[in-house]
């Protein structure tokens, strides 16, 4: 259960904190660090949604798999 949860705390860190387009980073490096902390909150906010439903589903599967074996 641990190396699952690791799994998905690696997953969800390199989709969030790690991909930022080119032109995120461009924009962010312009900006003052207020504006900048607050344009990564906002990329963070808008992933949050579509990762926490990929990672319920994977883990339902997970589960599902798992008790039919």
């Amino acid at each position: 259960m641990k190396r699952i949860i690791l799994s998905c705390l690696f997953i969800v860190f390199h989709f969030v904190a790690l991909s930022q387009c080119a032109m995120c980073t461009k924009t962010a490096a312009s900006l003052d660090d207020k504006s900048a902390k607050g344009l990564n909150t906002g990329i963070i906010y808008l992933a949050f949604m579509p990762l926490t439903l990929i990672i319920f589903i994977g883990v339902k599967w997970w589960k599902s798999n798992k008790d039919s074996i």
